[in-house]
């Protein structure tokens, strides 16, 4: 049977792990929880030398083991055995494409998909190794996202931290949109989502080619969305309905001073996504080399006394071993 592949881009707390257990629950496709590991992996690569059947095993075991501690559990064991064997070629991108092949036909589904958003900065590579993948671009109003992350675990904290990463990343979907096939990339707003989901889900259902079952707009009853819940302060609202208020936040909860950065900095992309700035262009702010250093300052104390709980601390904390002992067994090894 063969697999289609389906990638998630754009940034996160755009609403991605609401659309990915919305997507889990189609009998026909398989969503989880995402490990990032391209994001993670691509660093790595120099320890592990020229890719050959020796280094590339040594890299099939970390990945696998590094999804098998995601936070959230896949619950699928991967076979490391048969994931090396379906290599046809030595590649950290085949190797990401397989893994989810696997799963996929574990589960019995015909479709995989990837929340990893960040992979479009890797379209080059997934394009090479996945024929036919198709993209779905969720896009969130930056200021709102912006907010989301400011109360995050992770992420960047000042507001013209955020502001650069929202823009570059929709900067890199509506350039990939342009080089990719109509056929196989998809726009999906977010603020239409959570007011007409059942209308927006079955148009996306209708481009991915699955069937739209009722079980999607009933995904917080899902086992996938109480795990996802367990497995971290950021997700709990997974186990409620679609909050169809949860827009224009920024409006009641963000700075001035917060918005007329953010606003500075990713001005084009919120117009190119039809989202009305506050800020007239005439009225736009220019930073020196001095205001960002300052930003820098304080972005990096924001984070500093940003309080995780310890819960959620201890989910991470393997992940982290892991690259830990990657970077220090595989230098000793291959280095």
């Amino acid at each position: 049977m063969e697999i289609q592949g389906i990638q998630i881009i754009g940034t996160q707390r755009s609403g991605s792990n609401l659309l990915r257990v919305i997507l889990n629950q189609s009998e026909q496709l398989v969503s989880p929880h995402p490990a990032h590991l391209l994001a993670n992996f691509v660093p790595l690569m120099p320890y592990y030398g020229t890719l050959d059947a020796i280094s590339y095993r040594r890299l099939v075991e970390d990945a696998v083991d590094y999804i098998h501690v995601n936070p959230v559990d896949w619950g699928v064991r991967l076979d490391k055995d048969e994931i090396y064997r379906m290599a046809g070629q030595f590649s950290l991108f085949e190797l990401n494409k397989n893994i989810y092949e696997f799963l996929a036909r574990r589960c019995g589904a015909g479709y995989w998909c990837c929340k990893s958003m960040g992979n479009m900065y890797f379209s080059d590579e997934l394009e090479k190794v996945s024929a036919g993948l198709k993209y779905i671009y969720l896009y969130r109003d930056g200021r709102d996202v912006a907010l989301s992350f400011q109360k995050a675990i992770v992420g960047e904290k000042h507001s013209y931290h955020i502001a650069k990463q929202w823009h570059n990343d929709q900067q890199a979907c509506l350039q990939l949109r342009d080089r990719v096939p109509a056929e196989r990339f998809f726009m999906l707003n977010y603020e239409r989502l959570i007011l007409h989901p059942e209308q927006t889900i079955r148009q996306l259902c209708e481009f991915l080619g699955i069937e739209f079952q009722d079980a999607m707009l009933h995904y917080y009853t899902s086992d996938e969305s109480r795990r996802t819940a367990e497995g971290g302060a950021m997700w709990t609202n997974l186990t409620k309905p679609v909050m169809q208020d949860n827009a224009n936040k920024y409006l009641r909860e963000m700075s001035a001073e917060d918005i007329h950065i953010f606003e500075s900095v990713a001005f084009d992309s919120l117009v190119a996504l039809g989202y009305e700035p506050i800020t007239p262009r005439a009225d736009l702010l220019s930073f020196t080399w001095e205001d960002v250093a300052v930003f820098n300052v304080r972005n990096d104390q924001l984070k500093r006394a940003f309080k995780a709980s310890e819960d959620d601390k201890k989910r991470r904390q393997p992940q982290l071993n892991l690259i830990s002992r990657i970077r220090e067994t595989e230098l000793s090894v291959y280095g």
